[in-house]
């Protein structure tokens, strides 16, 4: 999609950010609740940043830059219901492998093995599954580590 901007959250993108994670999945199901986002999406730890479309936000990516063994690790990616499929993820990936580009040699994330279209997403930008943790959040579920050479 064409004329995707991004840029650091602020203060109000931060809290719509984490109304957005807390009301979506994989985080319905995960149990991650709103104060849990409001906590995630102000530590000052992390990086967060905003998409917009149109003049409007549609999606936001959190990173802990030190996240795996010292390397950048997406902590969380959501976007808003009537712009997924309109590449805002894509966008919002290839933002943060170029911010960390030349910095480091890998970028990781986790993904749910019960969100298999967030699957196929990260596989089709490129991931692939490094490691799986079973039963690490949810009984019966696991998180499965992915990763991308930068």
């Amino acid at each position: 999609m064409e004329g995707i901007e991004i840029h650091v959250a602020d203060e109000t993108e931060r809290d719509q950010a984490a109304v957005l994670l807390a009301g979506t999945e994989p985080w319905i199901t995960l149990g991650i609740t709103l104060d849990a986002c409001r906590k995630t999406c102000n530590d000052k730890e992390f990086l967060l940043y905003t998409a917009y479309a149109g003049h409007r936000p549609s999606g936001y990516i959190i990173i802990d830059p030190r996240g795996v063994a010292g390397s950048p690790y997406v902590k969380s990616i959501a976007v808003y219901p009537e712009f997924r499929g309109r590449e805002i993820g894509t966008a919002l990936l290839n933002f943060t492998e170029n911010l960390f580009r030349g910095k480091a040699k890998y970028l990781f994330l986790c993904v749910s093995s019960f969100n298999t279209m967030a699957q196929k997403f990260y596989q089709k930008c490129g991931y692939q599954a490094a490691c799986e943790f079973k039963d690490y959040i949810i009984e019966g579920e696991s998180e499965i580590l992915m990763q991308k050479r930068l």
